[in-house]
């Protein structure tokens, strides 16, 4: 059933840690970066509906001194190498106490995303895992889509629009909400 008040999306953006891969906090090694179950499939199904795909992560390890740009590059490297290529990142290096506005639930990452994509965010969804994932989608604009962890809050489960047990869930979830079609399809009518 198509809800013809949803837009249309031509990105989904991910958070990193705890949504396309296991969270390890503060990781700085490629070696410990494993996919989430069903991840790669996901993001193939994505890629070939013509969405353009990309992730979103509060990396607050590097303000804190616990981890460097250099790591967290190499890091998203590893996470690219498994589950990319991705259309584009966005990475806030700065504590809750820099007051930001990249980082999550601030919405200056979905805006950059969106940006360098060259769409309105109203076309975009973000997933991810806490509460200031969906916060994030939501100030911007976008649409947001909790897929909650043992680390969720209960809280968030319940102010969440949309829910999801798993990623695959996520993406069926925004298809019967018809807000993800062929993009592909779409261009060529």
């Amino acid at each position: 059933m198509e809800s013809s008040s949803m837009p249309k999306l031509r990105a989904v953006l991910f958070d990193r840690d705890g949504t396309l891969v296991a969270d390890v906090p503060y990781n700085g090694d490629p070696a410990l970066v494993r996919p989430m179950p069903g991840a790669g499939d996901v993001l193939a199904s994505l890629r070939a509906r013509g969405l353009a795909t990309g992730v979103i992560s509060n990396q607050s390890g590097i303000a804190r001194g616990l981890l460097t740009e250099a790591q967290v590059r190499e890091v998203n490297a590893r996470v690219e190498e498994l589950l990319g290529p991705f259309d584009v990142w966005e990475v806030c290096p700065h504590s809750p106490a820099d007051r930001c506005c990249c980082r999550k639930p601030a919405p200056g990452m979905v805006h950059n995303a969106c940006r360098k994509l060259g769409i309105h965010e109203s076309q975009a969804a973000l997933i991810g895992d806490i509460g200031a994932d969906v916060g994030a989608a939501e100030a911007a604009g976008a649409v947001g889509v909790l897929v909650p962890t043992p680390v969720t809050r209960t809280e968030e489960v319940g102010s969440a629009r949309f829910v999801a047990g798993d990623l695959a869930a996520a993406v069926a979830l925004l298809a019967a909400e018809g807000m993800i079609q062929d993009a592909r399809a779409e261009e060529s009518a």
